[in-house]
């Protein structure tokens, strides 16, 4: 196996991770329970049939999961390195590798395109589905340049179809989709701020050559403060916003000048504030790949998301605490149910948005695109 295959291989293994259940050990790599085994295909006929192009990040599995739970066929996947086919093929045995990207997109039966391909290839890819007549989505970062996303806008516009991001750090999170319906209820008053704090566990040797170089993975900021931006505009309710101070470093990798280890952003919308710090630096001490952290500070509460782990306390992640003028508690969100890709293949089938406002997704991306562009670098 060569050492390409082989960090691709580590990197994928490293990077099964979807918030919102307990994990378990395959080998030193801790792998979410959810990606154990594939979703079992909802009762009765498949709602869409759907496809997978690009399996370069282990999202590729979370996404695939999300729709068939919402009643999506994955029939037919796509790529070029034979390490990750053959991975892919473990996972899919019945699933069919196509011949090409052209096969899929020539495939009127198909009706979805899902991808974690190069962060910088997204986009590209995006616009050919959707100019194909079919919708997409997209693991983040959707697109890694202003530019992309401006073309990406242009051919979404044109065409109609979806172009969907799925920011799973809130919508296959369940602590965090029960803080949307605890704020929604009123729980906490009115949204003052969010706090997003995202650190992750790098391990060099599990990550292949694309996550080193900045033109491949966007900076920092566009590629993991994306998640961040989106929970900042959904729970403040904002749909305009600015960029109030960001900044990004390397602060501790000096083997790899390509690489940001560290960024924060201040933001403000029109229904809040936001503050993102997001960084490269989770220690092996700790039991997941990260410590995510989400604060809503409200006029009558606060709710804060443990997402991965409550260190020194209760055992899982998706733990929830709420604080009001009453009380302080802990809610349970276990029996949460997540509804993104129910939704998403509602709005393929129904021409709707109730899954992610289109405007929303791109949004979330352009304030990250933003920050990272106008970042001070430390």
């Amino acid at each position: 196996m060569t050492t390409s295959r082989r960090d691709r291989r580590d990197f994928l293994k490293s990077s099964l991770l979807t918030a919102g259940a307990s994990a378990f050990a395959i080998g030193n790599v801790r792998v979410d329970a959810t990606q154990a085994q594939p979703a079992p295909q909802p009762s009765g006929p498949p709602r869409i049939q759907f496809a997978a192009i690009g399996l370069n990040h282990g999202h590729i599995y979370g996404q695939c999961e999300a729709v068939t739970r919402g009643g999506g066929q994955l029939v037919k996947f796509y790529a070029t390195e034979p390490d990750l086919i053959a991975q892919f093929q473990k996972r899919y045995p019945s699933v069919a590798l196509a011949k090409s990207e052209q096969e899929i997109l020539d495939d009127a039966k198909i009706k979805l395109v899902v991808s974690a391909a190069i962060a910088s290839d997204r986009a590209p890819l995006g616009i050919r589905v959707m100019k194909a007549g079919k919708d997409f989505m997209s693991d983040k970062p959707a697109m890694t340049t202003l530019e992309q996303l401006a073309e990406v806008r242009k051919v979404q516009a044109e065409t109609k179809r979806i172009y969907s991001i799925l920011y799973s750090e809130h919508y296959e999170n369940k602590a965090t989709v029960k803080a949307g319906e605890l704020v929604k209820a009123g729980a906490i008053g009115k949204v003052v701020q969010t706090v997003c704090l995202g650190p992750h566990r790098m391990t060099p040797k599990t990550r292949p050559e694309w996550f080193f170089k900045k033109e491949n993975y966007g900076g920092i900021l566009t590629d993991i403060a994306s998640h961040d931006f989106d929970q900042f505009l959904f729970f403040t309710g904002s749909t305009e916003a600015t960029i109030v101070a960001s900044q990004v470093g390397n602060v501790n990798n000096p083997k790899y000048p390509g690489l940001e280890d560290f960024g924060d952003v201040m933001v403000r919308g029109n229904g809040g504030m936001g503050y993102i710090r997001v960084d490269w630096f989770t220690p092996d001490g700790l039991s997941t790949w990260g410590d995510g952290r989400l604060t809503i500070l409200g006029t009558d509460g606060f709710i804060e998301v443990r997402k991965n782990v409550d260190i020194g306390g209760r055992s899982g992640g998706n733990h929830l605490f709420l604080v009001d003028q009453k009380e302080t508690r802990y809610v349970d969100s276990s029996d949460v149910v997540l509804k993104y890709g129910t939704q998403l293949v509602d709005d393929v089938l129904n021409r709707t948005e109730t899954a992610m406002p289109q405007k929303h997704a791109f949004l979330a991306m352009e304030l990250a695109l933003l920050a990272e562009k106008n970042a001070q670098r430390v």
